[in-house]
């Protein structure tokens, strides 16, 4: 079947006049489908669902369905207090009311909802953009925080869980495959004696979690900038979007995650080493806000980690860029040879400047 004739399967008014390829993302295929009728125009998400990631896309649907639904509920609740229109996707039934499709290989496909007049942006703009960008997670994971975590699955085992990154990478490194590509690349030998340093420093969420510092809530994954769509109009941020992660975890894994996307201004692809930095401009009116709209959620504990998830996610990212360039690139989508060792390359100069900047980024998160 075509993406054509699977977009006819959902439950959307009109005939297909066009599906566009949207070149976004590491993991899913994704169009922009646009149906029309004698008197509109719809356009919604098509998503064909990497079953070499989530292994469960029926559980993925699942959570999706149960976390949109309950935010839809809060936000109707919510509007006429409101500063702003929030927006959030939903998910579009099949014609026989199924959250999904699945084609004649046995592929799942999912349809959702467009968000209306917004862009999402593949850098940050300017601190304004960085606080929006902190607002919307910050509202995001305070209109889901009484949402029973326990009512999601695990779609991602393992998923944010950095000792367990660490395993499979001192795993990968066993292999004929990997000690090549260490042997032919100073850099790659360079990026693992940076792992090899911090390996103490991994299990330091996990740790604070077994020992009932910090407890599990329904988290969105991956709230990187290109997540964050900003209001054409208003230049207020509107929605967040691709929820296929969410599930149970440590709010700290989407702060450290946002962190890394939104106050790095060159991007996890940038070439120049020299250009990657945390800009603590970008991070303070991150946490401005965010904090204004978590404040009333965290505990003193939650607050008390907040730096370090945003040095271990950047680590953890880099880990997980590496180990997929010496496995041969078998989970992350590239566009060149060696586009994994470059992005691992990124998150851990990344991580060297958080590490650096230590003692200005917890005064920030200490004052606001």
């Amino acid at each position: 079947m075509t993406p054509e004739s699977i977009a006819a399967e959902f439950e959307v008014p009109g005939q297909v006049v066009t599906v566009l390829t949207i070149d976004t993302g590491n993991v899913n295929d994704t169009f922009r489908v646009i149906k029309r009728t004698t008197y509109s125009e719809v356009q919604f998400v098509l998503q064909r669902i990497s079953s070499a990631v989530f292994t469960r896309p029926d559980l993925v649907m699942a959570n999706m369905k149960a976390i949109t639904d309950y935010a839809h509920e809060r936000l109707k609740e919510q509007a006429s207090k409101a500063n702003r229109i929030w927006q959030l996707p939903r998910v579009i039934p099949t014609l026989d009311g199924q959250d999904y499709f699945r084609d004649e290989k046995g592929e799942y496909w999912r349809a959702l909802s467009m968000i209306a007049s917004a862009t999402s942006h593949e850098k940050v703009l300017n601190p304004e953009h960085a606080q929006e960008a902190g607002y919307v997670l910050g509202h995001f994971q305070r209109i889901i925080a009484n949402f029973p975590a326990e009512q999601l699955a695990d779609t991602l085992p393992g998923f944010h869980i950095t000792p367990g990154y660490l395993k499979q990478f001192d795993d990968i490194l066993q292999t004929d495959q990997a000690e090549k590509k260490l042997a032919a690349s100073s850099e790659a030998r360079r990026i693992e004696s940076f792992i090899q340093e911090r390996r103490e420093f991994a299990s330091i969420l996990e740790d604070a979690l077994e020992r009932g510092e910090l407890k599990l809530r329904p988290i969105h994954g991956d709230p990187k900038i290109t997540n964050i769509m900003i209001d054409d109009i208003t230049g207020k941020g509107t929605a967040i979007i691709d929820l296929d992660t969410v599930k149970p975890g440590l709010i700290h894994y989407d702060f450290g995650d946002c962190v890394r996307s939104v106050c790095n201004p060159v991007g996890e692809e940038a070439k120049d080493l020299g250009d990657v930095l945390i800009n603590i401009d970008f991070f303070e009116a991150l946490v401005r806000g965010y904090l204004k709209q978590a404040r009333n959620f965290l505990t003193d504990w939650d607050r008390k980690y907040l730096f370090d998830s945003a040095r271990l996610i950047s680590f953890e990212l880099g880990l997980r860029f590496f180990t997929d360039y010496l496995a041969g690139d078998v989970y992350f989508k590239i566009n060149y040879e060696p586009q994994n060792l470059n992005r691992a390359r990124v998150q851990m100069k990344l991580c060297e400047s958080i590490e650096t900047r230590e003692s200005m980024m917890r005064r920030v998160l200490d004052s606001i």
